[in-house]
């Protein structure tokens, strides 16, 4: 068996889980013909270079796979007739990354990055007592409010 890097892009108007839904049947249709998946990924809506048949964003979805080339002749001819399905693209590897895409490495650091800011993040003014706005309050209230309109205005 070969290996393959297969990426596709599925319309935007999908959920998340429809389109990884939709990555899920086109996994059955290679295991139906003798291949595997061994890594799929989410990689998410992204925006597109250009527009693709009126679609601007699309979810990407990436599969590393071990398959026969009828496998992925079957699978390429299924995604040509799904409506669902914008672009999609099948490199051969000379064998396959276990490890997470740069895509997925660079989406967990940001992750991790926006976590540690959260929690080492000053709450400003909500946990402490505001000090003296009691004593603006009253001064406010004693103050006699204006009720004549500008002599000027007419």
């Amino acid at each position: 068996m070969r290996f393959y890097e297969h990426t596709f892009i599925a319309r935007q108007d999908l959920s998340s889980q429809q389109a990884q839904a939709l990555a899920e049947t086109f996994a059955g249709v290679l295991s139906e013909h003798g291949g595997e998946v061994a890594k799929l990924e989410y990689w998410g809506l992204r925006n597109l270079a250009y527009r693709i048949r009126k679609n601007r964003k699309g979810h990407y979805l990436h599969l590393c796979l071990k398959a026969p080339a009828e496998a992925i002749e079957e699978l390429e001819r299924q995604e040509r007739y799904s409506d669902d399905i914008i672009r999609h693209l099948t490199v051969k590897v000379d064998e396959l990354d276990e490890k997470p895409s740069i895509l997925m490495q660079v989406r967990s650091s940001r992750e991790e990055r926006s976590r540690r800011e959260r929690g080492d993040r000053d709450r400003g003014d909500r946990d402490r007592d505001r000090g003296d706005r009691g004593d603006r309050d009253r001064e406010r209230a004693e103050r006699p409010r204006e009720t004549q309109a500008n002599p000027e205005q007419g």
